[in-house]
């Protein structure tokens, strides 16, 4: 089922990205032929978005621009990033999601498939996975017989078995996100200071979530100068080949 709004994690300072991240966030790191957030809003409107929220925080005018230049973005600034964690610049958000929605992280560089699958999944809460990237700072997900989450943890000696990675794009129900902000709620210091990853966890008992892999997806999360090395010379040559070749 296709969803009409999208929030966006870009609150967070990029602290292992020191050298590149001098005077702009990491949505704003460039690969190819622009930011990496602008490739994500403009893949967004391709495929029916419209209603885009950025969580901001750390150099937050540059998203401000980008809001500027497109009427479907929205920034929605998290004061308190230096101190809280991704689930607290979503839970900030609150009042601007209204509806089911696609959660994606600022410092990702993927393919467009990406997006597309999920938009023409018919579940309502998907968390995407990938095959192994071995990209030294995996995210893994283990999930039960049907493939639901169970729990997902960057240790995977925390998993009693390991399906995927973690891409870093999902789609959430309303009733999943009033499931987080009922646990936020009830877990207030908690709630400030983890990540979404584990907002989720922490629900996945009580709220289905589907785990649905693309094996190949070409996909990468920048979080250090390696991972942007690799983005600039592997991940975004073969997106663009393989977007040419679909143009085709």
């Amino acid at each position: 089922m296709a969803v009409k709004t999208a929030a966006f994690m870009a609150a967070g300072i990029g602290s292992r990205l020191c050298d590149s991240l001098k005077l702009k966030p990491k949505g704003f790191l460039n690969i190819g032929d622009g930011p990496i957030i602008e490739r994500s809003v403009r893949v967004l409107l391709e495929y029916g978005i419209g209603k885009i929220l950025l969580g901001t925080g750390y150099k937050s005018g540059f998203y401000e621009e980008l809001e500027r230049r497109y009427a479907e973005v929205i920034c929605v600034n998290n004061s308190g990033y230096e101190e809280t964690g991704s689930f607290y610049t979503l839970y900030n958000m609150r009042e601007h999601i209204t509806e089911d929605f696609l959660l994606l992280e600022s410092d990702l560089l993927y393919e467009k498939h990406a997006v597309s699958f999920l938009q023409e999944d018919c579940a309502e809460n998907i968390v995407l996975a990938s095959g192994w990237t071995h990209s030294g700072d995996e995210f893994y997900i283990e999930v039960d017989e049907s493939l639901f989450l169970v729990r997902m943890s960057k240790n995977r000696d925390e998993l009693n078995s390991v399906y995927g990675e973690l891409v870093g794009i999902s789609k959430i129900s309303y009733g999943a996100f009033g499931a987080l902000c009922r646990w936020a709620e009830a877990n207030v210091e908690l709630a400030r200071k983890r990540d979404y990853e584990f907002a989720l966890n922490s629900i996945a008992r009580d709220v289905p979530i589907a785990i649905k892999k693309i094996d190949d997806l070409l996909w990468v999360e920048i979080d250090d100068e390696s991972h942007l090395q690799r983005a600039r010379n592997n991940i975004y040559p073969k997106i663009k080949e393989k977007e040419h070749e679909h143009a085709g």
